[in-house]
């Protein structure tokens, strides 16, 4: 018997690309012959979802200043939450990644109480296999590290699944927003968040919405021709890099060094 597979442990690689939104339209047909909505896409009137992310830090803010000059290699850790972020579930996620390839570990956790694991610091009983051992490596570190909350991020996000490949996926994320956050929370405050949406937050001007190629170790031939088709240029966007260094007030943040990775 092979070795079980969890859809909470993910290994991919991550290709990302900032398009104008008049992109959006034109990429998303293409894709529709390869890929079909999400779930959560589907059922949207404008079939954008939110997402919720609230990341994890030092007070020296050790794990912002590794993805900065530690070179290919980074990790970073959050919580994640979809829509108002006031209901389960809720996904402690760690997030490996040399250059493009990406691995990431997440526990699903369907309690409301999730505040009292991260401050008790203990994995709950009746946990599926998985969430609890990823849950597990996730308090690990955050004891490690002596990781709090510093940020939030929330954005909206469109997605596909590939119907004619193994696994791939197409993501869109517009409307990002960032406020600091110093409690465990994934409810954003709408009068403390912060638009990317000004002249120095992306690389060039009108370029605002972030898009995601996601496939396994061979990248599917519809996508090397999306690529090839719109003239899309590689780079990246981390949004716990850039909206850390755009809160901090940290320069060129969208320079193509290992934070805008």
């Amino acid at each position: 018997m092979g070795q079980q597979v969890s859809p909470l442990n993910l290994e991919r690689y991550e290709l990302k690309y900032l398009i104008a939104p008049e992109m959006v339209a034109p990429i998303s047909k293409f894709v529709e012959s390869y890929c079909s909505m999400d779930y959560y896409s589907a059922i949207q009137t404008d079939h954008f979802y939110t997402i919720n992310s609230l990341y994890l830090d030092s007070p020296n803010l050790y794990l912002l200043r590794s993805k900065e000059f530690a070179g290919a290699f980074s990790f970073n850790m959050r919580i994640r939450s979809y829509g108002e972020g006031t209901a389960p579930p809720y996904f402690f996620e760690v997030k490996y990644k040399v250059r493009e390839f990406v691995q990431k570990k997440r526990a699903k956790v369907l309690t409301d109480q999730w505040q009292e694991i991260v401050e008790r610091e203990a994995v709950p009983e009746n946990m599926d296999a998985f969430s609890a051992e990823n849950l597990q490596d996730f308090l690990h570190l955050k004891m490690t590290y002596n990781l709090g909350p510093v940020i939030l991020t929330q954005y909206r996000r469109k997605a596909y699944l590939s119907e004619v490949d193994d696994y791939a996926r197409v993501t869109f994320d517009r409307d990002l927003r960032y406020q600091e956050m110093q409690n465990w929370s994934v409810a954003p405050n709408e009068k403390e968040l912060c638009h990317y949406d000004h002249p120095d937050s992306f690389e060039e001007p009108g370029k605002k919405v972030v898009l995601e190629l996601k496939c396994e170790k061979k990248i599917p031939i519809w996508m090397v021709e999306l690529i090839r088709r719109f003239e899309l240029v590689g780079g990246s966007f981390s949004k716990f890099g850039n909206s850390m260094a755009t809160h901090l007030g940290i320069p060129d943040v969208v320079s193509p060094g290992i934070l805008y990775r």
